[in-house]
Parts: structure tokens; C-alpha cells; sequence
């Protein structure tokens, strides 16, 4: 599978497009940030296109569709598929190969999987509203 327009459309909503090199707000220093979400071999003073941005992100969802693929062992429709990438894109792979999310989704519970979505709404222990925003936006995609 691999992720729909409506998927790519809530990934750059909530990501949002830079086009020079940002620290990350969560943890007010590495990593190092550019386009949407894009953290590979990014330093402080990049800049980019909007071009190089997109490129980017195609290539970063590649990564983040094959792991979310090969995590996930029932099947799924294409927004929950969706959902779960830019969940993975968001917090990283191991994030959700360790969560409670993914236990239920793959014991076939996808109720009580969708309700471990907003979990996910901290960072350094302190409540973040934009990832209560995007975790709420990525549940009701989930269960749609």
C-alpha cells in the first residue's frame, strides 16, 4: 500500500512546509527539521525549494509505508493505512512498533486501537494541543 492523497494532504497539514532548517520545538534542539518533516542530514542554515521539499517527502514515505506495512499483520483499508504513516511519520517507526495502538490493531480490536490514537499528546511530559490536533485528525481518519 501506499499513502493516498488525503494522507500526504493531513502529513503536510500538520507538518507544515519550512523551507530553511529548524530546530525541533519538542525538543528545542536535534533534530534538525526542513520541508515537511524532513530530518535526514538536515544542519542548521539548509535551505531548500518547495520542489526539494516534495521530494523529500516522497521519498521519506517510502520508509515509513514499508515499515508501517510490515508492522501492521491485518488487514486495513486505506485510511487507516494512512492514519498509521503519518502516525510513524510523526513519532517514528519504533513509536508506534512499541505501542498499544498497534498490539490492538494486530489482535483485530480496531476500536480500542483508534482510542490509543490521542495518547500521543505529550512532549516532554508536557501536553502538546497541535499533536492533540493531529492525533485526533489521524483517530477519525483511522475509523473512517
Amino acid at each position: 500500500m501506499v499513502t493516498s492523497q488525503n494522507g500526504i494532504d493531513l502529513i503536510k497539514r500538520f507538518e507544515g512546509l519550512v523551507l530553511t532548517a529548524y530546530s525541533d520545538p519538542a525538543t528545542g534542539g536535534e533534530p534538525w527539521t526542513i520541508g515537511y518533516g524532513h530530518i535526514e542530514d538536515v544542519k542548521p542554515g539548509d535551505k531548500i525549494s518547495e520542489q526539494e521539499a516534495e521530494e523529500f517527502l516522497k521519498d521519506d514515505l517510502k520508509q515509513f509505508e514499508s515499515e508501517v506495512s510490515s508492522l501492521v499483520n491485518v488487514s486495513i483499508n486505506q485510511n487507516q493505512f494512512d492514519a498509521l504513516v503519518s502516525f510513524a511519520f510523526n513519532l517514528g517507526s519504533n513509536a508506534l512498533k512499541g505501542s498499544t495502538l498497534l498490539k490492538r490493531l494486530n489482535e483485530g480490536n480496531f476500536r480500542a486501537a483508534a482510542g490509543q490514537f490521542t495518547r500521543w499528546v505529550y512532549a516532554n511530559n508536557k501536553f502538546m494541543k497541535g499533536l492533540y490536533n493531529r492525533r485526533r485528525a489521524e483517530r477519525d481518519l483511522f475509523i473512517s
